[in-house]
């Protein structure tokens, strides 16, 4: 069949593929364009929430750093040119340090099936075994919707493996699930080359103790901090997933069990699960997260009770008076997208917060159920699937001392006076697990709510400065302009009207 057969026509030859195009006319597009199987497992892997997804940036940013982060591995995207541009300077000011590989494309290669011969010279010429052992290729949006088949792709050319995506942000919610549509990948390509015979060792040679592999984008200190945990049950720490090179994929899946430290890895758990291996949700946070992690890797791995009973005793009174010598007074909500939202607020509430709310981006899955328990048992309410607007409610609900969380919550709080820290850069980007994690959070978050005062003396100089219609630059008095205001409205009304009469019915 020609690659041309497999491009939604009808639906490229108008505007409305373009990125500006509706949610739902996306998805129908793709849909009659075949890309029904993929759009279907994703909703399964990725159940949407009560609205249509959550806020954050375009999903596809969490494929592209995980293959910017590994070895020997191009990533290359095709989408239009404004997102590529986007999630190339998203992904260098992330600190990414290789190129992004790009396919453009018009209406013209689009229609005719041109851009997937593009896609498939491009391959070609990278497929270099000098180079690299990987070469992945990204849909974005309008590529997906218009049936651009990377399914049709070589497996492999020159011994570099090619593997093909489609991440749209029309059928994957967040960009940290998206990490998983590429590791998993990975995975399931792995797991088939060691189940034909023998495959690369670890860079650094195998540990002669069974490993424990470990789920989920990490704090780079927390891997050494679970070696030292897993040390007197005579295991080890395995790779973590998303791995920084091919060959530590092998290793990874040659584990006796694995550590869901982030728990929205689906498809990552059903190629480890695949391959026998058993999964152990929750993280060593705290006191009682170390103790209860402890006990499920001992019995996921069949250690002897005594050895686990020796390895609580010898790490959680440390733990507790680590706690205890940094304690947290004061009421704190939480929310992100990285997926580490419940094991932040359990190490928040066993330093001695208050922590009324919980929200992540990611969905409820069983993997998060123990995090869950936990924090509902001790009267925090956990919002999955949050939006910006369930975090907001929350801000204005319970008026905490500290607000964590996305830019725009960080932003209204400190409107309202109250201190905030961004969760992505200041919050996750230090140890959790641990005895490292102990203490970790105790400082930032003390420092930042002695500033409570520096806002409210700021809040009480400026006033109502700059607010509602006097924001923004004003050569003169500002003055408010009602007339213009109704003015607006009355258009964005006839808008929506006019969108609504377009929709099919």
């Amino acid at each position: 069949m020609a690659e041309a057969d497999n491009i939604n026509l009808a639906a490229t030859r108008t505007d409305g593929l373009g990125c500006h195009a509706g949610r739902e006319q996306l998805r129908q597009a793709a849909a009659a364009a075949g890309k029904s199987e993929v759009l279907d497992a994703y909703a399964r892997d990725y159940p949407a929430g009560p609205h249509a997804q959550p806020q954050s940036m375009c999903p596809a940013f969490g494929s592209l750093r995980v293959g910017l982060r590994m070895r020997r591995t191009a990533t290359v995207l095709s989408g239009s040119a404004c997102c590529v541009y986007g999630l190339t300077f998203t992904s260098h000011f992330y600190g990414a340090r290789r190129p992004v590989g790009y396919v453009p494309f018009n209406s013209e290669t689009l229609v005719t099936g041109k851009l997937f011969e593009d896609i498939r010279e491009a391959v070609h010429q990278l497929a270099d075994p000098a180079l690299y052992d990987a070469v992945v290729i990204i849909n974005l949006c309008v590529p997906t919707a218009s049936g651009v088949p990377l399914q049709m792709l070589p497996k492999s050319i020159n011994g570099v493996r090619i593997i093909g995506i489609d991440v749209p942000g029309f059928g994957v919610p967040t960009h940290a699930e998206a990490k998983d549509v590429l590791a998993g990948a990975m995975l399931r390509y792995a797991r088939s080359e060691a189940e034909q015979g023998p495959v690369q060792a670890p860079r650094a040679g195998r540990d002669t103790r069974p490993t424990v592999s470990l789920l989920g984008e990490v704090f780079p200190a927390d891997p050494i901090t679970v070696g030292a945990l897993l040390e007197p049950l005579g295991l080890a720490a395995g790779p973590v997933v998303p791995t920084r090179e091919w060959r530590e994929l092998y290793a990874a899946l040659d584990c006796v069990a694995v550590a869901a430290l982030h728990p929205f890895y689906t498809a990552a758990v059903r190629e480890f699960s695949a391959a026998g291996r058993k999964v152990v949700p929750s993280a060593p946070v705290g006191h009682d997260g170390t103790a209860a992690w402890l006990e499920a890797i001992g019995a996921a791995c069949n250690v002897p009770e005594a050895r686990v009973a020796a390895a609580k005793q010898r790490f959680l009174p440390a733990i507790r008076g680590a706690l205890a010598s940094a304690p947290i007074r004061a009421r704190v909500t939480l929310s992100g997208y990285e997926g580490s939202e419940l094991l932040v607020a359990r190490l928040l509430v066993e330093s001695g917060a208050q922590v009324p709310y919980v929200g992540t981006a990611c969905p409820r899955t069983l993997w998060s159920d123990p995090d869950r328990e936990w924090l509902e048992a001790r009267g925090v309410r956990v919002h999955y699937r949050a939006s910006l607007e369930d975090d907001l409610a929350a801000l204005q609900e319970f008026s905490p001392d500290l607000a964590i969380g996305t830019t725009p919550v960080v932003q209204k709080a400190k409107q309202r006076a109250i201190p905030a820290l961004y969760f992505t850069n200041l919050i996750s980007a230090r140890p959790l697990m641990g005895m490292a994690g102990a203490g970790a959070l105790s400082a930032v978050i003390n420092a930042a709510l002695a500033n409570k005062q520096r806002f409210a003396t700021m809040r009480e100089f400026f006033g109502d400065v700059g607010e509602g219609y006097a924001s923004g630059i004003w050569t003169g008095p500002a003055r408010d302009r009602p007339e213009f205001r109704q003015r607006y409205q009355g258009q964005l009304a006839k808008l929506a009207k006019a969108r609504q009469a377009e929709e099919p019915v």
